[in-house]
């Protein structure tokens, strides 16, 4: 069975950088206490405008905003459904004022991903 990812792409204002990376590890916390394997948040620094598509563009990103690109390792999908649900539920999780999130969740894009590949 292979690992199951959950995957982030959002913009993030430059001068919130280290106010999302606190909120990054208080959540990385939480999913990893609920059977994640790995959190990793990468801020953007070489992210070119597209033509047709682009990340920038996905997210409608501005010019004082970073592409912040993120995934979630699962051990599998079924563990992934089962603690991101348990994650979601956690009293921290529901403790976090979501109307000061350092970002705009609006335009976040996330999906589950099954890895088909990997070396």
């Amino acid at each position: 069975m292979m690992p199951y990812v959950d995957g982030f792409v959002l913009a993030v204002p430059t001068a919130n950088r280290n106010a999302y990376k606190e909120v990054a590890q208080d959540v990385a916390a939480i999913f990893m206490d609920h059977g994640a394997l790995k959190l990793v948040e990468c801020w953007g620094d070489d992210v070119p405008d597209g033509k047709v598509t682009s990340f920038p563009m996905a997210v409608k990103c501005k010019d004082d905003e970073a592409v912040v690109f993120s995934w979630i390792l699962w051990p599998s999908r079924e563990v992934r459904d089962e603690g991101s649900k348990k994650a979601m539920e956690d009293p921290r999780m529901k403790d976090m004022d979501m109307s000061k999130m350092p970002f705009d969740g609006k335009r976040m894009i996330f999906g589950g991903f099954e890895m088909i590949f990997e070396t």
